[in-house]
């Protein structure tokens, strides 16, 4: 589990991270002996909230995408900077951000600034309530499509040419309409029924992560795109 940072739903408003620039976000500064060992130049950020509460909840899949990626790859998430916790091998940084999901953009610009990433060396993998249980969606760019993380994320990095995978999180009648009756949704956890296809996709999306980091996005799409093996369509 990603230990988190604080134990919250949302940032409380009288912190406006909004004025906080990426240098103010900094945990712990690098010292001149990390500073030297640069990270890859491919990140996997995995945006959820922090804390055990959410832990196995529909809104945190992109953390469960990035806890079984370091497991994979023996990656220890014991960084700490730009409010993330992160790691990295020869190949793939691997990030989750500590800052809430609607203030995801905030740490993902302090590292972009401080390590020089352009937005195309970044993978964003987030929950998408518009798309059935168990499937995948990589693209190159596009709009947050409600997305409030990813909103915030292409908000505060000044362009929509950031390759996003979006897991599907709907249950069979689908999400609800929006408002509190949503909210509610994407932070409960998955049914018990739901768990075989929740595993299957995430395992999947984690193999989507690592062909997008060695290959490229087109074949990833090409491979990935579609129903996770386990799901009823799959």
């Amino acid at each position: 589990m990603i230990e988190p940072l604080r134990d919250e739903v949302s940032v409380p408003e009288d912190m406006s991270l909004q004025d906080l620039s990426p240098q103010d976000l900094s945990l712990q500064d690098l010292s001149p002996q990390d500073l030297s060992l640069r990270p890859p130049r491919r990140l996997i950020v995995g945006l959820g909230n922090p804390g055990a509460r959410y832990d196995g909840t529909r809104h945190n899949v992109g953390f469960a995408v990035i806890e079984l990626l370091a497991e994979r790859r023996g990656i220890r998430l014991d960084r700490r900077d730009c409010n993330v916790h992160w790691g990295w091998d020869e190949q793939v940084a691997l990030v989750a951000p500590q800052t809430f999901m609607n203030r995801s953009g905030f740490a993902t610009r302090c590292l972009r600034e401080r390590f020089a990433f352009e937005p195309g060396e970044l993978l964003i993998v987030y929950d998408e309530v518009h798309l059935p249980l168990g499937h995948l969606r990589l693209r190159p760019k596009g709009s947050p499509a409600g997305h409030r993380g990813m909103e915030s994320v292409l908000e505060n990095l000044g362009s929509d040419q950031v390759p996003r995978l979006r897991l599907g999180v709907a249950a069979g009648e689908g999400p609800p309409e929006g408002g509190e009756a949503l909210v509610r949704f994407v932070l409960e956890p998955f049914e018990d029924a739901e768990q075989g296809a929740v595993t299957a996709m995430v395992a999947r999306a984690a193999e989507a992560c690592e062909v997008w980091a060695l290959e490229g996005v087109e074949p990833a799409m090409q491979r990935f795109n579609g129903p996770a093996v386990g799901t009823e369509d799959g």
